[in-house]
């Protein structure tokens, strides 16, 4: 399959594409924030830079979008047509980054929670793993 844009529009999409304050954080970020939970962002000293940490509760969040961390859902399943083997490398390594950041972060005694994309668009679905986070979060770490 050929792709509908040029390559010039190509760049130019995926340029636009942003690593945070995305559509889903935002979403994550005002639940919790309504739900009475103060928190940080993007946090250089710890590894991967969490989306959202809780220092209080010693839990970092990470929002992750499905298709650039390969989400064994409908939205991360989907393989680039151009450019197959740069876009498949670029993903793997995203996903075996964010492995080597939770096994730090865990290592450290951080609580490492990740909520994906898809999951912020179904509500009930989102309503649920947001309830399970705040119980999570307010259950003492071990």
């Amino acid at each position: 399959m050929t792709d509908v844009h040029t390559a010039e529009q190509r760049s130019r999409n995926m340029a636009a594409i942003r690593n945070r304050d995305t559509e889903p954080e935002l979403k994550v970020r005002r639940l919790l924030h309504a739900a009475g939970f103060r928190y940080s962002l993007h946090r250089k000293d710890l590894p991967g830079r969490p989306d959202i940490v809780l220092p209080r509760y010693g839990a970092v969040v990470f929002v992750h979008g499905c298709f650039w961390h390969m989400h064994a859902c409908p939205y991360g399943k989907p393989k680039p047509a151009t450019n197959v083997g740069f876009w498949a490398d670029k993903r793997q390594g995203n996903v075996d980054r964010d492995a080597r950041n939770v096994w730090a972060l865990e290592a450290a005694g951080w609580r490492v929670y990740a909520i994906w994309e898809c999951e912020t668009r179904n509500p009930e679905v989102f309503r649920d793993k947001i309830t399970q986070l705040i119980n999570n979060l307010n259950a003492p770490a071990c």
